[in-house]
């Protein structure tokens, strides 16, 4: 009967272990790639050093090692199932191995999935978190000691906890007033309280007292909080203050086994914002150039936002499809071909995309400047930084990319490429003849020169005169007159595209917007829904 239970058990965290990673992996690998992109963990000890300088920095530390690997989600989801699994034993640990309890170890790693639903929450939390149950799991195994030489472990313990994982410390001085009992160890979270300001008033003066009580590396937003950062620690305290091995077993199984669904299903519903989420899977599909499956999936549904909007117009003008097709899909305005810049870490990324594709290098670089350096908790981007090398490169800055190609070098997945990148520095004639970088030094402009985003249209019809076979900047440019409603322009340039644009047929969308100008929107079409619905907009 035993070993029935002991083989149970081990089955039941295997299958979790294997869903956790199926879940990151299969369902959502876009998520991963959002994490990895804020990011670039560097692997020198001068990197170490920096990180264990400051409270919790082990734990950012670990967290961003992890991180690292969600480049390759197969592996980065992996990893991550591994964390879950140690947090779900962990758990069982400390609930003293009640029978008939075993699913209830699940809540809290359900909780941590739901959690990580929001964006913003790092890894490091969940590394975290297991450290503090793994020293409260080993501190509990020497619970027969004395009172001194426990109270002597947790005055040193607390403290060094706090410094290395950062404010998940409190848990474990709760662990241990349930542990010592509350008389006897009131005095441990006067004590880490007491250390915290003195940190706070001598080496760490430049951060708010309230983030190094609470969230201290654990969030990308400073000074903001999602409730289930402290439910989770909650949770865990709870069912560790537990008297589980006097429970039967017979009505606590299949309770926890309910109670754990129902919070699954809770968390993967109402944790992952659907909206949110085909947002991020969008960028991520254009960081890796998979077009065909961007266009796919907008077919099917298309989150009505600027945003998406710049994302689907960029994959139908990279497969020669935005001429054809760009009113069979939602278009937000003006904006829809490319945002002005708004200084967040995620709204430039396909206009910054998009300007870099064009030939817009300049434009590209900025944005993917501003990118980064609007992440909020001040980490470099790996994206960003590979992006402005290029940027550098195509340009000729060759002094300003070999700083770049620097920080990516002491990656491990950025490595290689940056190596084969530095063979390019000062070497025009290996610039020139790389396939796409050579191409974008082509169409580039020449001379710098400042545009106001307004005039958006006017700088895509330089572009394209510049070089005339910049098909794209065509293409853009001709749906730039039509987002406007600059009609008169729009017919106007339309010898452009019968000469230069390549098309063996006038594309269907330009005929369709021709037959909207002649009949003055008297005919339906895709195009004259979309300038009856921006002048009711404007109305509103």
């Amino acid at each position: 009967m035993t070993r029935l239970y002991i083989y149970n058990k081990v089955v039941l965290t295997v299958a979790f272990g294997i869903a956790i990673w199926l879940f990151w992996w299969l369902c959502y690998p876009h998520a991963l790639s959002y994490q990895e992109q804020y990011q670039l963990f560097l692997t020198d000890f001068d990197y170490l050093a920096g990180r264990l300088g400051v409270a919790g920095g082990l734990a950012d530390y670990v967290g961003e090692a992890l991180t690292q690997f969600y480049y390759v989600p197969c592996l980065g989801a992996a990893l991550l199932a591994l964390l879950y699994v140690a947090i779900q034993r962990l758990m069982w640990r400390l609930m003293e191995h009640g029978q008939g309890c075993y699913p209830l170890s699940f809540v809290p790693p359900v909780l941590l999935l739901w959690l990580m639903g929001d964006e913003s929450v790092l890894a490091s939390y969940a590394v975290a978190l297991t450290g503090v149950m793994g020293a409260a799991a080993i501190a509990a195994r020497r619970q027969g000691q004395s009172f001194k030489r426990e109270a002597l472990t947790s005055l040193v313990a607390a403290p060094l906890l706090y410094w290395l994982l950062g404010p998940m410390a409190w848990l474990y001085v709760a662990l241990s007033i349930v542990r010592m009992g509350w008389r006897r160890s009131l005095w441990l979270p006067l004590w880490l309280l007491g250390v915290i300001v003195l940190l706070h008033k001598s080496v760490m003066a430049q951060w708010p007292l309230s983030e190094l009580l609470l969230t201290r590396s654990y969030y990308r937003v400073p000074l903001q909080m999602p409730v289930l950062i402290t439910v989770i620690p909650a949770v865990v305290l709870i069912f560790s203050m537990g008297r589980w091995e006097k429970t039967g077993r017979r009505w606590m199984a299949p309770l926890g086994c309910v109670i754990v669904a129902a919070l699954a299903w809770l968390a993967i519903g109402r944790g992952f914002d659907k909206e949110k989420y085909e947002l991020i899977r969008q960028d991520y599909l254009v960081r890796q150039e998979r077009w065909d499956e961007l266009i796919e999936r907008a077919q099917r549904h298309q989150v009505r936002t600027a945003f998406s909007s710049v994302s689907v117009n960029l994959a139908l003008a990279m497969k020669r499809q935005l001429a054809e097709r760009m009113f069979e899909f939602y278009q937000s305005g003006e904006d829809a071909l490319i945002m002005p810049s708004i200084r967040d870490l995620t709204s430039d990324l396909p206009s910054a995309e998009a300007f870099f594709r064009l030939g817009l290098v300049n434009s590209a670089q900025r944005y993917m400047f501003d990118i980064q350096e609007s992440i909020l908790n001040g980490k470099r981007s790996g994206r960003c930084t590979q992006r402005l090398a290029e940027c550098m490169i195509v340009n000729g800055h060759y002094a300003a990319a070999a700083k770049q190609l620097q920080w990516l070098k002491r990656s491990l997945f950025y490595r290689q490429w940056a190596c084969e990148a530095e063979k390019l520095l000062g070497r025009d004639d290996l610039v020139d003849a790389h396939p796409q970088l050579g191409r974008l030094r082509k169409l580039r402009f020449k001379s710098d020169f400042l545009f106001s985003y307004p005039e958006l249209e006017k700088v895509l019809g330089l572009l394209f005169t510049n070089n005339p076979d910049n098909k794209m900047a065509l293409d853009y440019f001709m749906a730039q007159l039509l987002l406007k409603g600059e009609v008169q322009q729009f017919m106007q340039y339309m010898p452009w595209v019968q000469q230069y644009g390549g098309y063996k047929y006038m594309p269907v969308g330009y005929q369709d917007a021709v037959r909207c100008i002649q009949t003055q929107g008297g005919e339906g079409g895709k195009y004259g829904q979309y300038v009856q619905r921006m002048l009711k907009s404007k109305q509103q």
